[in-house]
Parts: structure tokens; C-alpha cells; sequence
């Protein structure tokens, strides 16, 4: 060929794969969007009184299945320019995952919402103030239980009580994991404290694919010791 460039090479350089890690993204941001947006909608809607925390979590329960398609589009991504099909992995992801992220996504929701209730109400528990800080530190090992069973309902086929269990398991087995999902619950927190509610969601794919570095251990030892 003219100017010595080989047709298998094109869509496999460093420009090709940035440019289809950016066109994945950008889709994927897209769609999670597009399926979470009824419950987003209804968060708009919903005043900062924490009365309406129960209404608030049923909100994000379009959020759960969201967020599971995503990881499974974002962890079957290809380099590859001229191979590109985010929107149908996605779709797929979506159809496999929704109603097994729901089985654990709505019992999470459920329980940092009794979390949050209690907090905003603290002052009317007659409890001791070291309650909350325990309140506290049980709503962030939820949150980070949460982050991994996400990621094995979106990858694996369990039941929702294996997963469960696994995702408990991988908690304290892979401590880097754990961090790492932690590190982005604080970035997604600050975020959204200092600047905007909507950041995090605008940058959910860069976020989530975070999330699938940092749970490599996680997925690799399930893969080796928990499928067949």
C-alpha cells in the first residue's frame, strides 16, 4: 500500500485505541444516562427535606441496573476502532443484569435509607453521639460492599446470595480493591459536596471503569476459583 501502511494495522495504534476508549465512553455515559434518567427526573423534583429520603431511594432504583450494563460494556470493550459496539454491549449488559443488580441494589438502597433517616434524625433518638459515627462507618461498609457486589452481578452469574456473600468475602480478602472503591466514594462525595450533584453523574463511565482497575484482583480470583 502508499506510504508503507499496513491494513492490519489500522485501528490498533495508540491514536486508534484512544479514540475508541473516548467513543466507548462517551456512549456508554450516554445510555446509563438515558436508563437512569426516570429516577433522575424524579430526584430533581424532590426538595433537600430529608422526609424524602424513602422517595429519594426508590428514585435510584433505575440507577442500580444503570450502573451494572455499564461495567459490563465498559469490561467487554475492545481497543480496536474498526470493532466497536458499545451501545449493543451495553443493551446486552442491561438484559442479563437488570433484575439480578435489582435483587441486591434495592435491599442496599433500602438499607442506607433507614441509615440516612436515623442520621437526619439523630437528635430525636436519644441515642449516644458515638451511635452515629457507628451509623456512619456501617452506611461506608455498605456503600463499599455494594461497590463490589456491583461489579460481580455485572460480570458473573451468580445468585443474589452468593454474590452477596462473595462481595463480603472480597471486602477484607483484596484490602486494594476495597481502597480503591473507597477512594472513589470519596471522589464522588466531594464532588458532589463542593461543586455539583450532577458531576459524578456526568463522569460516571471514567468512574466506573475505575472501579473494573481496581477490582481486577477481585475479578481475576473469582474467575480462577468461583466458575467452573
Amino acid at each position: 500500500m502508499s506510504g508503507g501502511v499496513r491494513t492490519a494495522d489500522f485501528g490498533t495504534g495508540v491514536l486508534s485505541r484512544a479514540a475508541a476508549l473516548i467513543h466507548t465512553l462517551v456512549t456508554v455515559e450516554a445510555l446509563l444516562l438515558l436508563a437512569a434518567a426516570p429516577g433522575l427526573a424524579g430526584l430533581l423534583l424532590l426538595g433537600p427535606d430529608p422526609a424524602n429520603l424513602p422517595l429519594a431511594a426508590v428514585c435510584l432504583l433505575p440507577l442500580g441496573p444503570a450502573l451494572s450494563a455499564a461495567l459490563y460494556a465498559l469490561h467487554h470493550r475492545t481497543a480496536d476502532l474498526t470493532d466497536l459496539h458499545p451501545a449493543r454491549a451495553y443493551a446486552r449488559g442491561w438484559r442479563l443484569n437488570a433484575l439480578p443488580a435489582l435483587k441486591l441494589w434495592a435491599p442496599l438502597l433500602a438499607w442506607l435509607t433507614v441509615i440516612a433517616f436515623t442520621l437526619t434524625h439523630f437528635s430525636a433518638t436519644g441515642l449516644p453521639g458515638w451511635w452515629a459515627v457507628l451509623l456512619g462507618a456501617i452506611g461506608a461498609g455498605s456503600l463499599l460492599w455494594g461497590a463490589h457486589a456491583l461489579v460481580l452481578t455485572s460480570l458473573f452469574a451468580f445468585r443474589a446470595r452468593d454474590t452477596a456473600r462473595l462481595a463480603g468475602y472480597f471486602l477484607f480478602r483484596h484490602a486494594r480493591a476495597t481502597l480503591g472503591a473507597a477512594s472513589l466514594l470519596v471522589l464522588v462525595a466531594a464532588s458532589t459536596a463542593l461543586l455539583t450533584e450532577a458531576l459524578p453523574a456526568l463522569l460516571a463511565a471514567p468512574l466506573l471503569l475505575s472501579l473494573l482497575h481496581s477490582s481486577r484482583p477481585v475479578i481475576a480470583e473469582t474467575e480462577e476459583d468461583f466458575t467452573a
